[in-house]
């Protein structure tokens, strides 16, 4: 799919008639500035999920077009989005996951998702905030079936959604599908993590590598047919998708636990450690 035009892509369809590339949509513009900007507000607020997705809009990557049409065209592809149109649908019905036997990735996501007060449409939701028009096209399924699968990602790495882990997560992400925005949040929130943990001996940059060298060498996970993954025993899924335990990022939250900080709140738990009057209010 090398050496393709955008032209090229506008004529290429599914066998149901979906376009590869609407014509109507924007040509991705790289805009280092505005990424930069979000990144900033991500910094002030983790939770920002909107300027995440600025941040990926504003470096686009020059494979992405050549990654979309390398799956959407195939056999299994085309499998995909007759079988799994709309994850947010198949991920929300908690009550169906359920009946799938202890032990499976889809248990394993419902403790998290109810854990962590989350939900696919959730997540959908943050993505209209950022404003990004849809259109009928396999590009719209492609970043949709990405986005869709972020969550899923903590479970089988076993990151949280800690600042630490969420870089981790990223960094896993670029693995499997490279972007300058993964590279900016990951290594660049680690860089944030260390300066906020100021003096910490956790090996912060140690783990995020960790995470990127495993990225690299999982299957794609927007390739898997989700529905058969979350019915089967989350060890096993691990093991088939070659992801190994986060040894170093676990080594980072041992050594924080010593030190008094929270990896959830690590500059509020700093001042904590340096305002010893704090401790008795």
């Amino acid at each position: 799919m090398t050496g393709k035009t955008r032209t090229d892509y506008m004529q290429m369809f599914a066998a149901d008639g979906t376009v590869l590339l609407h014509p109507e949509r924007p040509e991705a513009k790289y805009r280092p500035m505005r990424a930069v900007r979000n990144f900033q507000k991500l910094m002030k607020d983790k939770e920002d999920t909107a300027a995440v997705f600025k941040i990926f809009e504003s470096l686009p990557s020059k494979d992405f077009m050549p990654r979309i049409a390398e799956l959407a065209l195939s056999e299994r592809g085309e499998e995909l989005r007759r079988t799994e149109a709309w994850l947010p649908d198949i991920l929300d019905d908690h009550a169906a996951l359920r009946r799938t036997p202890k032990g499976s990735l889809a248990h394993a996501y419902c403790d998290f998702m109810e854990a962590e007060g989350l939900s696919a449409a959730g997540l959908v939701a943050e993505s209209d905030r950022a404003g990004r028009p849809r259109y009928p096209d396999l590009v719209e399924w492609y970043i949709n079936r990405s986005r869709d699968t972020h969550d899923l990602f903590h479970i089988l790495t076993g990151y949280g959604r800690d600042a630490l882990g969420e870089a981790s997560v990223l960094l896993f992400t670029h693995g499997q599908q490279p972007s300058q925005g993964h590279l900016l949040i990951g290594y660049a929130g680690a860089a944030n993590i260390k300066k906020m943990a100021k003096g910490t001996r956790a090996p912060v940059f140690g783990a995020v590598r960790e995470a990127h060298r495993t990225g690299k060498g999982a299957p794609q996970l927007i390739a898997q047919p989700i529905r058969e993954l979350l019915a089967r025993p989350l060890a096993e899924v691990r093991a088939e998708m070659r992801i190994p335990e986060p040894v170093m990022y676990r080594e980072c939250h041992r050594i924080w636990r010593e030190e008094g900080i929270n990896p959830h709140n690590l500059l509020a738990s700093r001042e904590t450690l340096e305002q010893p009057e704090l401790l008795a209010a």
